[in-house]
């Protein structure tokens, strides 16, 4: 039976990273709150267990040393329509969450109800994470994330790029005449995969190539040749070829 969240105003998640080691452990807390033409969201993020290592073991690992972070504030309407959803099709496990995950607590005319475990805990830490890179970029800690594209053939280059507007849900497809935004599912897929290579910086260009080839920009200057500097991981999945068919798609659309 389909439950109804007609009084849900609102959820609480609450994270706990449980037994991953500093300087990566952390419990986030983050309250998105509909009960008005707004939707208001508070994050709250703390990293934990960091007193016994040294300033040097937490630079080392790509971390500041202070990276707790608070925010409050209004997010575009869209979230609200993608987190309700979700929450309606939650089944919950019924257990205590006792080495780390996520629970989640129902607002009701904005008072928190019961927390609860959700049975899909990786769905949830996923979707936590887009609203939590939604506030980044809606408060201007990042920026969107862009990835070019070329693809050079004899005298030609055909060249395109994605942006992916987490503060709105859209991804925007970019080429030298026409931009549009294309199916945010499609983008996301495109992004896991453009991810799961390897990427050998020691070979990447900083100019853009002009060789014949297909080539990614991640968002870090550095042009990669797909098939050379980005080589897959698994010789069973081909995500470099899956790359290349994702843009060119696009492209042809």
């Amino acid at each position: 039976m389909k439950k109804s969240n007609d009084q849900t105003t609102g959820i609480i998640i609450e994270f706990d990273s449980g037994v991953i080691p500093p300087p990566y452990s952390h419990v986030y807390r983050l309250s998105l709150d509909w009960s008005t033409s707004d939707l208001v969201a508070e994050l709250d993020i703390h990293y934990t267990d960091r007193e016994d290592l040294s300033e040097e073991e937490i630079l080392d690992e790509g971390f500041t040393l202070n990276d707790d972070y608070t925010f409050k504030g209004t997010l575009d309407r869209v979230w609200k329509k993608v987190v309700s959803k979700h929450y309606e099709a939650s089944k919950w496990s019924g257990k205590i969450i006792t080495e780390g995950g996520i629970t989640i607590a129902a607002l009701e005319n904005g008072k928190p109800q019961q927390a609860k475990a959700p049975a899909e805990q990786e769905g949830w830490q996923l979707l936590a994470q887009d609203v939590i890179q939604a506030i980044y970029e809606t408060a201007k800690k990042e920026a969107p994330l862009t990835v070019n594209y070329r693809q050079v053939a004899g005298e030609e280059k055909s060249d395109c790029s994605i942006t992916m507007n987490f503060s709105t849900r859209e991804a925007v497809f970019l080429t030298k005449h026409m931009s549009r935004i294309i199916n945010w599912e499609y983008a996301v897929q495109l992004m896991k995969l453009v991810f799961s290579p390897d990427y050998n910086y020691e070979i990447a260009k900083e100019d853009a190539p002009t060789k014949e080839g297909s080539y990614i920009e991640c968002g870090d200057g550095y042009w990669h040749e797909l098939g050379k500097g980005v080589v897959n991981i698994d010789s069973s999945f081909d995500a470099v070829g899956k790359i290349k068919d994702g843009f060119e798609n696009l492209l042809e659309e």
